[in-house]
């Protein structure tokens, strides 16, 4: 089983701030093997792992993952971006929202910003922890930050330890940059 390195590194951001995730309601979104999510759940979270339902084996490889880990509280969902689904709607409220590189295509870009904007509205606190591999600078999530009312704040990875080589980086070729962002309603004051 691949764990890609942006699972690594918010997995190290999630570490980093284990102290304040007990009791936290936490949905990964996009979960897969659902690294982020696991250790969250470890760590005393109250967490749902959401991948989409039209690819089974990505929920049957969060189910795993929970197995795998003795985590049989945790919930497993459907939820396909910019659907608004029963799942979805069935959701308790969220605190925190992962999503380890879902933003790989650009054409994705939007569905996942209307469900994270969905959950927001739903709970105006929740903030989303992203990190994702920069795969174009032509690539930009500004526009539909602006258009959906949230915020972003860019958080280095120096500053929770996973700047360092082993962590961001992977067994593909090449240089791959890895960032983490904090996305919040433009409302809530992150």
């Amino acid at each position: 089983m691949y764990v890609w390195p942006c699972a690594v590194v918010l997995a190290q951001y999630l570490w980093y701030n284990r102290r304040a995730l007990p009791g936290k309601a936490i949905l990964e979104i996009g979960a897969g093997v659902s690294l982020p999510g696991i250790l969250a759940a470890k760590c005393g979270a109250k967490v749902t792992l959401s991948d989409n339902p039209e690819l089974p084996h990505s929920l049957e490889m969060c189910q795993h993952s929970c197995q795998m880990n003795q985590l049989p509280q945790v919930l497993v969902v459907g939820i396909t971006w910019g659907h608004v689904s029963p799942d979805l709607l069935a959701l308790p409220p969220q605190d925190i929202i992962l999503a380890s590189d879902v933003f790989f295509e650009p054409e994705d870009f939007e569905d996942i910003l209307t469900t994270v904007f969905f959950l927001m509205e739903k709970n105006p606190k929740a903030q989303l922890w992203s990190t994702y591999q920069v795969r174009s600078a032509d690539w930009s999530l500004e526009a539909l930050l602006y258009k959906w009312d949230m915020r972003c704040v860019h958080v280095p990875l120096k500053s929770f330890d996973a700047d360092k080589e082993e962590l961001a980086d992977s067994a593909l070729p090449g240089r791959h940059t890895i960032e983490m962002l904090i996305i919040s309603s433009a409302k809530d004051t992150i």
